[in-house]
């Protein structure tokens, strides 16, 4: 015979949930870092033909950098705007493209650096250390500081 009550065929309305650790928090750069590998590995899936990891490269990066972000005027030589922002700060009505800032972008490649290795990537094949991708991020900082007015020298 057994020890616990008959269920006669009905479930209680409260049940007591199952115990488990509890998940550390996870910090503000690691959240940002998964957000970030979740957001390539879909453009990955998208990408037409379809690209595996293994056969990424840095140019597929800067493609990515297109498609996920691109929302801040980088004015152009021939703009009145170029090294003369608008004061007060506002919307600007000109034509220049739009593009993400440079330290945001600098940001998400270096979390996708960091993502790439542990997800299994080898370091000396990593494509957001490629040198296009340091190129670029390095030429949109400087294009960026001239058309703010000013200049980044290291």
């Amino acid at each position: 015979m057994s020890a616990a009550a008959p269920n006669h065929g009905w479930i209680p309305f409260f049940q007591a949930p199952a115990q488990r650790a509890p998940l550390p928090a996870l910090s503000r750069y690691e959240s940002q870092k998964r957000r970030d590998w979740k957001a390539f590995v879909e453009y990955l899936k998208k990408h037409r033909p379809q690209l595996g990891l293994s056969r990424c490269t840095g140019v597929h990066v800067l493609e990515f950098l297109d498609y996920q972000f691109g929302n801040t005027k980088l004015h152009r030589r021939n703009c009145p705007f170029w090294g003369n922002p608008p004061d007060p700060p506002s919307p600007c009505s000109c034509s220049c493209p739009l593009d993400q800032a440079w330290s945001s972008l600098d940001g998400v490649v270096g979390r996708l650096r960091v993502a790439f290795e542990e997800n299994g990537g080898q370091p000396e094949t990593n494509p957001f250390s490629a040198r296009v991708v340091r190129l670029y991020l390095r030429d949109l900082r400087d294009a960026q500081a001239k058309a703010r007015g000013n200049a980044y020298t290291f």
